[in-house]
């Protein structure tokens, strides 16, 4: 009798663990997300709104082609955005070449009066809950992944994530204009469908070349100032790329309603990012 009381209680207390943490896993709140929401709504606190509209003379001494993305998205006569918000409710994301895909929510906000960046990456894996957080701010650019709400899986930063970080937020500067505007961005003609551009902050220094198609839509842009970190740990600078396209008109500003992030490896091009169902809201001056 005795023992099978003690094994009625083994019983009861590891149903009782199981419980716990399934109701962990589908409880919506999450230190990851917590942390999140904070280091958006500090940036947010010290945000400083642009004022005014984006006018032809602001863009008088863009090249060619990045004025004609402009004129393109209906940029012109609206009011100057001091962040973006994005969501991607559709996403496919592969963490390394020899993983199944992945199905992510992907929320990311961009800030103007600083090149800052915040995201965050919201999915499971084999039903167990996966975040991670995309950060960029005060220079210092990281990558986080958690695994159970709770297991650190990774941690990156270093002088690496700091660039990449940098260039990430140029690469959006399109879809963020009052960004691409900033004194820290200067803007170099190629041809009538290319631009080169680098970013130079916190004295760090990233570059990159923007394409747009006959339209004046930006479809892709590529740099060489990212690093690619394989299944073994080892890191080298393998030219990146994020294509978008299929522009929608929202509220009389065109966005692309696809991007892909792209790694050129000499095994072939990874994407690593697949987002669709784009959602984009500025944060303007009153």
């Amino acid at each position: 009798m005795k023992r099978g009381k003690k094994n009625m209680v083994w019983i009861l207390a590891v149903a009782a663990l199981i419980a716990g943490i399934l109701i962990w896993f589908i409880v919506p709140y999450s230190p990851t997300k917590a942390e999140f929401a904070k280091l958006t709504s500090y940036q947010m606190t010290k945000t400083m709104t642009q004022g005014g509209i984006i006018t032809s003379e602001d863009i008088a001494e863009l090249p060619l082609p990045v004025q004609k993305h402009f004129q393109y998205c209906g940029y012109i006569g609206k009011s100057k955005m001091s962040n973006m918000n994005v969501h991607f409710n559709d996403v496919d994301f592969v963490l390394t070449p020899d993983k199944p895909k992945l199905k992510i929510k992907y929320t990311q906000y961009n800030f103007v009066a600083e090149p800052e960046r915040f995201a965050c990456i919201n999915t499971s894996l084999y039903g167990i809950p996966f975040e991670g957080i995309d950060a960029y701010q005060n220079g210092a650019g990281s990558m986080k992944g958690v695994i159970a709400k709770t297991f650190t899986l990774f941690d990156q930063k270093g002088e690496a994530m700091d660039q990449a970080s940098l260039v990430t937020c140029l690469a959006e500067s399109l879809l963020l204009p009052t960004l691409a505007l900033q004194e820290y961005i200067s803007w170099e003609e190629i041809d009538e469908t290319h631009a080169q551009a680098v970013i130079n902050y916190y004295g760090i220094s990233a570059s990159g070349i923007f394409t747009f198609d006959d339209n004046g839509a930006m479809t892709r842009f590529t740099t060489n100032d990212r690093e690619y970190t394989d299944t073994k740990g080892n890191s080298q600078k393998v030219k990146w790329s994020a294509v978008c396209g299929d522009y929608e008109e929202v509220d009389g500003i065109k966005y692309p309603s696809n991007l892909k992030a792209v790694w050129h490896l000499e095994t072939g091009d990874l994407v690593y990012f697949d987002g669709r169902d784009i959602t984009v809201k500025y944060d303007v001056s009153k």
